[in-house]
């Protein structure tokens, strides 16, 4: 079997070299360069065959150690050469299989979508002003978890609630692989504990609903000017006291859909309406991605990505300082350091789970 499983896999990751081979000529020839989405679609498939290539490498040495000092300790003529050969085999041994459960989670078909930026939007549900509390809580567990990555947050519009946190807030964040992580975050978020505002010290129940879209590029979505109506207002600060008088905030309303996007973060007129451009065009993107979700999901009766946005997917329970992700049934007793923004354990378990789903999926990788 161990053999088999060396042919198979060499053999699927000569399939992959020829396609390396056939990427990298195709990213420098003139017509692929001034094609600008094929070119990007191109470049990211080079960096991606580009890890699978380095393993290949590692593989093949692998498995020629192995093989030699399989050769040298048959032979046996020389003792201090068997010595030697014997730690070989064994590194080769302990190596293999952990590479090819590597190759194996890189051969799964990628997600075209994951390595785009995304555009967050977390709402206050249930709860009154403790539900705005929470999103608030969120955000600043994002905000802190993305700066951790090394990726940029920029905010884009929000209403805040009476007493702290938001009503609504609605972020950028860009980097690499943003929305492959993130993607995991989207559903409702319930927090179990006792409001600042309860005098009984009675535990309450609010929630909060984080969603969580690609970034769509100008490529990936056409807008038809003619279907987006601008209204261009005053930004309002804290209280609804005006930021400034100019009219700089800008909403737009795309009229076939009747989905809203709006900006009034920034003081010019000109880059909330470009950043206000990129949020439609992203919930438009989304709509499309949510169909093509939900059908993936059914096909493969997924319990990580259903693409419901309805779903409660995680507790924060602050009596016991306990963290649910119900999704995968993980508990952990770290609530603290979580809504800290220390939420990459949960991502690798999600992750992990997924990857896991999509191999059964693809049989054809073993």
């Amino acid at each position: 079997m161990a053999h088999n499983l060396e042919w198979y896999m060499l053999d699927k990751l000569q399939i992959v070299k020829q396609r390396f081979d056939e990427v990298s000529d195709l990213i420098i020839q003139p017509d692929i360069i001034s094609d600008q989405k094929r070119y990007v679609e191109l470049n990211k498939e080079y960096k991606d065959l580009r890890v699978l290539m380095d393993k290949r490498e590692q593989y093949i040495t692998l498995t020629e150690n192995l093989k030699e000092a399989e050769d040298i300790i048959s032979d046996g003529s020389d003792p201090e050469m068997v010595d030697m050969a014997k730690m070989q085999y064994e590194e080769a041994k302990e190596g293999i299989p952990k590479l090819e459960e590597e190759i194996k989670l890189l051969l799964i078909p990628k997600d075209p979508e994951d390595s785009k930026n995304a555009v967050v939007e977390l709402r206050a549900g249930t709860g009154g002003d403790e539900a705005s509390i929470f999103a608030g809580d969120l955000f600043r567990m994002y905000t802190k978890y993305c700066e951790s990555k090394g990726w940029k947050v920029d905010t884009v519009d929000f209403s805040e609630g009476t007493n702290g946190g938001f009503k609504e807030i609605q972020f950028e964040v860009s980097g690499e692989d943003v929305y492959g992580t993130l993607k995991f975050e989207a559903g409702v978020h319930r927090v179990q504990r006792v409001p600042q505002t309860e005098t009984q010290g009675r535990v309450h129940t609010s929630a909060a609903t984080v969603m969580v879209f690609p970034e769509a590029e100008e490529f990936d979505v056409e807008i038809n000017p003619k279907d987006v109506r601008i209204d261009f207002f005053c930004s309002s600060g804290p209280g609804g006291q005006s930021v400034n008088t100019t009219y700089s905030a800008v909403r737009l309303t795309h009229i076939p859909t009747g989905l809203v996007a709006q900006c009034q973060d920034q003081k010019s007129q000109h880059k909330n309406k470009e950043k206000a451009f990129k949020v439609l065009r992203s919930r438009l993107y989304d709509i499309e991605l949510a169909k093509k979700q939900a059908e993936d999901a059914a096909k493969r009766g997924s319990m990580v990505s259903s693409g419901d946005r309805s779903a409660k997917i995680r507790t924060y329970n602050y009596p016991q300082g306990r963290v649910t992700d119900h999704r995968i049934g993980l508990t952990l007793y770290d609530l603290q350091n979580i809504v800290n923004g220390d939420i990459q354990r949960i991502i690798d378990e999600l992750q992990l789970a997924e990857n896991t789903e999509k191999l059964k999926a693809n049989t054809d990788i073993i």
